[in-house]
């Protein structure tokens, strides 16, 4: 290996990125070592290393950042309320930058020239690990090989496969998926007809609606400064809510999105998600910054929830207005500690109570009973200054 370059290679040890491995030495003559990273997606790493050294990699990483990716990625997301054209929570977009960040720890460590990734050229990931990589070490190269290769179907993946001995195993999945602890995604099979409903495989984190139990389950979330700390009492750290509400949330059939959505690189394209702890977690929250969140705090931190769910979406994390939108975010966040009672059921989960030490609702105000401190008199006043503009315009259109 003296003399050579070394690639660090996001490998997951599937057929794709166990052909890159090879591919990068047969074509390029690379040093390869690869990096696999546990994000909470529950799949069998115990065979990744030795498929990896077995390939041709001098080294294999196997990361656990499962705490880290909920601490310090899905927790600030999950504060800002943000949903990527009205309705996705992320899981993919948000994964992203920590895989890309520590691929430049590892390059940076072992005096590597590169990082190789093995997106397509169709799709968002390239596009946000790439900016990643660029934003942490612009000296590195970035190796694309979907761009490059002419491997460009199954059948070829194949071929070179067996060509050059990579053990090859036999896989009855027919869709794209993506798996982490705050979602699961699919792509590809019967979900390319945006009018085809979804087959049962398309459910892993939680269950079809209709096995959900036929009784509701409550359950308490105590959230400190816009984060969860607690289920049920219970206080736990950001990976263990996750998980913890994975399985909770998913026994409910909690957390299902089917829906067409805008690619960064211009194209629609139609995935399921599967998001139940994120789902539980998102709706607890808003609910909560209800009762303890200014009214203006809100409205101005609702102003940039397009920009800021756009820049994860679009592989912006490592930005300077991704950034700044966060220290808004986080501003308002301040105050929201309490928590908040929900009722889990088919699907479904609706808050039905919730407390804050921080709370700006006053029943005396709000009740219907008689109060002393709120004279009706006064929205006489209020009225007929905020009727002014419309007065004044009603004299100009004379509608009637």
């Amino acid at each position: 290996m003296a003399g050579k370059q070394k690639v660090i290679l996001a490998y997951s040890g599937g057929l794709d990125t166990s052909v890159i491995l090879k591919w990068l030495q047969v074509a390029h003559d690379y040093e390869v070592i690869t990096v696999t990273a546990d994000l909470g997606q529950e799949d069998d790493l115990d065979g990744v290393e030795p498929k990896a050294l077995k390939t041709g990699a001098t080294k294999a990483y196997i990361e656990d950042l499962r705490e880290e990716f909920a601490r310090d990625y899905i927790f600030p997301m999950l504060r800002s309320c943000a949903l990527y054209e009205g309705r996705y929570l992320l899981g993919t977009s948000v994964a992203r930058p920590l895989i890309a960040k520590r691929l430049v720890e590892i390059a940076k460590k072992e005096g590597a020239a590169a990082i190789a990734h093995g997106a397509t050229g169709k799709g968002n990931d390239q596009v946000r690990f790439e900016l990643s990589i660029n934003a942490l070490a612009p000296e590195l190269k970035v190796i694309a090989p979907w761009r490059e290769w002419d491997l460009m179907s199954r059948t070829a993946l194949t071929e070179f496969a067996e060509k050059h001995g990579i053990p090859l195993t036999s896989s009855s999945k027919h869709y794209s998926i993506d798996r982490n602890m705050l979602h699961c995604s699919f792509e590809g099979g019967e979900l390319e007809d945006p009018w085809t409903e979804p087959e049962p495989e398309s459910h892993i984190m939680t269950v079809p609606v209709e096995q959900a139990p036929n009784e509701p389950e409550y359950i308490t979330i105590t959230f400190e400064k816009g984060d969860a700390v607690a289920i049920n009492g219970t206080f736990m750290k950001p990976m263990d809510i996750m998980l913890s509400l994975n399985k909770i949330a998913g026994k409910h059939g909690i957390g299902r999105l089917d829906m067409v959505e805008n690619r960064f690189v211009g194209m629609k394209s139609r995935g399921v998600y599967e998001t139940p702890a994120g789902t539980v977690l998102y709706i607890a929250h808003q609910d909560l910054e209800g009762i303890c969140l200014d009214r203006e705090a809100l409205a101005t931190r609702a102003t940039i929830l397009p920009r800021y769910a756009s820049a994860i979406y679009n592989g912006f994390w490592f930005s300077p207005e991704r950034e700044a939108m966060q220290a808004l975010i986080d501003k308002t966040q301040e105050g929201v500690s309490g928590e908040v009672r929900l009722k889990l059921y088919k699907g479904m989960a609706w808050p039905v109570g919730r407390f804050s030490p921080n709370s700006l609702y006053c029943q005396d105000l709000a009740t219907f009973e008689e109060c002393a401190t709120y004279d009706h008199k006064d929205a006489a006043g209020f009225i007929r200054l905020q009727s002014l503009r419309i007065r004044g315009y009603a004299d100009r259109v004379k509608r009637y």
